[in-house]
């Protein structure tokens, strides 16, 4: 008897004797695993596990007492996790929580808590491969009780089953999840590939996906993203996770791939390779018979399912995949089809190698048969994964139970082994299909299976992330042709180092060349000179931009001249026309000449090598033509008009006036 407990008999009382006297006939009894009356969730698996106080999370019972036997293999020891401890303080020596080196009398203590938070974040480890826990409760008001999960000493990156996605900040990291996160009191919102809420516990929604078994325990490797909107639910491997919504972020897990489909639903897996023990027919009130064969098995294809002639647990349903697979997992609805709810509600799985000699499924360190939970309704898909994987050609579904009538539909995951052993077999030819007539919903109903804590193993392989994948693949292959465009359009149009300007196409057009004269000029800088009547003609002329005016061509390009054109406008309500201004004056028309000569004054042309019509002198200026000499009357204040021959001479001295913008005096050239 430990010393503490002796202390505990004196000063407790007859509560405290009580317990004294049940901790003797426990220790009387034969060893087992597990002892005491206030043992709560315990799975004590191979390698690894986890145990709960009775009651928790809600509250442990009084005067109560538990001890596990805790093994590991040899050569190890034992690393053990605390998730939470919360008991009655006020008196440790009848509650607390106590661990010890070995198992039996000769065992040694480890350390001992009383409630607090000492416990957190405590890593405690054995001496050697087997330790016992002991929990004790006294009188107490509140309390969750105790959780805690174990493993050997060669994963040192142990996690509790409570441990949620939210409570790590890396983007992806690698846990270890011991057996049996399976619990009552856990919830988990999401399905994988899309991905599970970062409130979902991290072990049990491996579970659910399939990369950890709850009997086993094992590694599981996390990606982190953004949340979605909405998380679906689902049920898979005996968990239903729950509809969620949006969240800040999300986990998925990298799983090693194998995971396809192996046929039925896209028709790789002909009809010929699906056969039954039995199929049902039935038309209803009168209707000729329709055969609900095995070929009505293939997952979401509209249509009648596979139903048993018969309801009772000799019927089955086997696919034959003419060579080995590895075999990850399977799918099943029911009859999907409101007029007929049937569906199977558990069953168990056989494979062979030769489809003579039958090997039922079993769990890892169990000769039990795997009981599978199946649907609960007649239209969810359920899906249950394989850990360890089976590897066989023949794959065969016996009902365990079901509801109105044996019906199924199903799916079969899997992939190609990595190394496959070539086999060759004949394989036993397929019974005869007993056929009935039993009408519906006059056959036995079996009751819905509570299956929770004989979980299916799911796959544990590692296994690639499909959002984590695919979105930078899509992210690159959307830019790469819109990077591929802009660098090409860059690359044609950068700058050469030596431009060559030339001409647009239409600067060398006859037609340009025509409408250029009619353009008023652009001169050269602000000053003008003025030359003098009696300067000599062949004096060498200074290179003469094209003149201000031109003669028109058309009466619609008038529009198209200067504002001081001397050009008459077009016809409407025009002002009339005076004399002539004085200088310092401007106006946009010259004084019409005599009646008995030209109108209007005619423009100075300059021909393409700048000579002058009409014998005038050349001038160079800016801005506008400058003026003839000022000892000339104003009659003599405009242009000679070109001659023609059906035109009168005008009369001696009739100029035009070009006119200054500035008003600035000119510069007079003898």
């Amino acid at each position: 008897m430990d010393a503490s407990v002796m202390v505990g008999r004196g000063t407790g009382g007859a509560a405290v004797f009580i317990l004294i006297v049940f901790i003797v006939l426990l220790g009387a009894r034969s060893s087992r695993a597990q002892k005491g009356d206030g043992c709560g969730h315990t799975v004590l698996g191979v390698g690894s596990g986890s145990l709960a106080s009775l009651g928790y999370p809600l509250s442990y019972p009084s005067h109560s007492v538990c001890e596990w036997e805790i093994s590991v293999a040899a050569g190890h020891t034992v690393l053990v996790h605390i998730a939470d401890l919360d008991i009655d303080t006020n008196n440790c020596q009848v509650s607390y929580l106590r661990l010890y080196n070995g198992i039996g009398p000769g065992r040694t203590e480890i350390v001992k808590f009383c409630g607090g938070r000492e416990w957190r974040d405590t890593d405690i480890e054995s001496e050697g491969h087997q330790v016992t826990v002991q929990f004790m409760s006294g009188p107490h008001n509140n309390g969750r009780g105790l959780f805690l999960s174990y493993t050997s000493s060669q994963h040192t990156d142990l996690i509790t089953c409570l441990e949620k996605g939210e409570h790590f900040s890396e983007a992806e990291f690698s846990k270890f999840c011991p057996a049996g996160c399976l619990t009552d009191f856990g919830e988990v919102s999401g399905t994988i590939p899309h991905g599970y809420k970062d409130s979902s516990p991290l072990c049990l929604a491996g579970i659910h996906a399939g990369v950890v078994s709850n009997t086993l325990g094992g590694q599981i490797s996390v990606v982190s993203s953004k949340g979605i909107p909405h998380y679906e639910s689902s049920l898979a491997n005996n968990v239903t996770s729950v509809p969620g919504n949006l969240s800040p972020s999300l986990f998925t897990f990298k799983t090693s791939g194998c995971y396809g489909t192996l046929g039925l639903e896209s028709g790789v897996v002909s009809d010929s390779q699906i056969t039954a023990s039995s199929e049902w027919e039935w038309g209803g009130h009168g209707k000729e018979p329709i055969v609900w064969g095995p070929t009505g098995a293939r997952l979401k294809t509209p249509g009648r399912p596979w139903a048993a002639a018969n309801s009772d647990t000799k019927e089955w349903i086997q696919v034959d995949l003419k060579k080995e697979k590895k075999i990850t997992g399977i799918m099943t609805t029911g009859s999907t089809l409101p007029e007929y709810q049937f569906y199977i509600s558990s069953y168990e799985v056989l494979f062979s190698h030769d489809g003579r000699q039958w090997k039922p499924y079993q769990e890892v360190e169990s000769d039990k048969n795997k009981i599978f939970q199946g649907n609960t309704n007649y239209f969810q898909e359920v899906r249950n994964n394989f850990i360890p994987p089976i590897e066989a050609r023949f794959i065969r579904i016996c009902p365990f139970q079901w509801h109105q009538r044996i019906a199924l539909k199903m799916e079969l995951l899997g992939c190609q082994p990595h190394a496959a052993r070539p086999r060759i077999f004949h394989p036993a030819p397929p019974p005869p299909r007993r056929k009935s007539t039993v009408p519906p919903l006059q056959e036995r109903t079996t009751h819905t299976p509570n299956i929770r804590n004989t979980t299916m193993p799911p796959h544990s392989h590692d296994e690639v992330a499909l959002v984590a994948v695919l979105v930078p693949v899509l992210v690159l292959v959307l830019t790469t042709p819109v990077l591929v465009m802009v660098c090409s359009w860059l690359w044609k149009n950068r700058k050469s180092p030596e431009v060559t300007y030339e001409l647009p196409h239409w600067e060398r057009t006859v037609w340009w060349k025509s409408m250029k004269q009619l353009l008023p000029s652009k001169l050269d800088g602000d000053d003008c000179v003025r030359y003098s009547s009696t300067a000599r003609v062949d004096h060498q002329r200074p290179r003469v931009e094209p003149a201000e005016y031109a003669q028109p061509l058309v009466t619609d390009t008038m529009a198209s001249l200067g504002q001081r054109s001397t050009f008459k406008p077009e016809e409407g309500d025009a002002p009339e026309y005076d004399a002539p201004i004085p200088p310092e004056h401007y106006h946009d028309y010259a004084e019409p000449l005599p009646a008995s000569g030209t109108e209007y004054a005619t423009p100075i042309m300059i021909d393409r090598a700048n000579h002058l019509s009409g014998g005038t002198l050349p001038f160079r200026g800016c801005g506008l033509v400058a003026r003839t000499d000022s000892s000339q009357s104003a009659s003599s204040a405009y242009d000679t008009p070109k001659s023609t021959s059906d035109q009168a001479t005008p009369t001696e001295g009739q100029y035009q006036v070009p006119q200054n913008t500035h008003n600035a005096p000119c510069q007079k050239i003898d």
